[in-house]
């Protein structure tokens, strides 16, 4: 089966680093936060507003918009993409480009500018990435997270156990594996946070700026902003 380049496993590993790195980033350069899911400033919100704190609310609540009007951008692109077939680049690649930019841009941010901008912008990067790449070779994933992949890596080591087939027993190594990536990620994020401070982001730049040229660059990848399956 031919599988576009944005659906391989190689890409798949590489958007699954910068996803951890960017949790670790977070984490040690912005006071403990985690930008990546939302899950947490949700539920801060009703911890704020339990404790009739409504400034600190409003504060958690950035992130959230920031990550639906990221998903929504990135739907808008796409939308946008098959509607003009003039355009003469795939709309994943426009993504991934504009993740590379943003992710730039934060690393000149100083160390004393409040958090929120930081994590108001990673939030949104995030949302770009989760929402235009959902899927390896077929399969459903998330780049930024892991509950998701866990689910289904667990989901289908339980059907290999029941019906021995290996299929089963491929995909469920194939999410353990994406988790495992996004460890790596996480601890690729540590050492060089550890040597480069805030600028340590640019990493991920330069590992974005490889997938944009592996998606360039490869025949798998469509010549125009053609609608891709999900």
């Amino acid at each position: 089966m031919d599988v576009q380049i944005s659906e391989k496993y190689r890409l798949t590993a590489l958007l699954t680093v910068v996803g951890g790195f960017l949790e670790a980033y977070t984490f040690l350069t912005r006071a403990g936060v985690f930008a990546n899911a939302q899950t947490g400033n949700i539920a801060r919100i009703g911890l704020a507003a339990a404790g009739g704190d409504f400034r600190s609310a409003l504060r958690y609540l950035l992130p959230p918009i920031s990550f639906v009007i990221g998903v929504s951008l990135s739907m808008q692109i796409r939308s946008y993409c098959q509607r003009h077939f003039f355009v003469s680049v795939h709309w994943q690649q426009i993504v991934v480009l504009l993740e590379t930019v943003l992710l730039s841009i934060v690393g000149f941010i100083p160390a004393e500018t409040p958090d929120l901008f930081s994590t108001v912008t990673i939030s949104f990067v995030c949302a770009l990435q989760v929402e235009s790449f959902r899927k390896f070779r077929g399969n459903a994933f998330a780049s930024t997270m892991c509950t998701g992949n866990l689910r289904s890596a667990t989901e289908n080591l339980n059907n290999y156990l029941k019906t021995h087939d290996n299929a089963q027993l491929t995909k469920s190594l194939m999410y353990f594996g994406i988790d495992l990536i996004f460890i790596f990620g996480v601890m690729v994020g540590c050492f060089t946070v550890k040597y480069f401070g805030n600028q340590a982001i640019w990493a991920c730049s330069i590992l974005l700026a490889i997938v944009l040229m592996m998606m360039s660059f490869s025949k798998d990848t469509p010549s125009k902003c053609l609608p891709t399956g999900k």
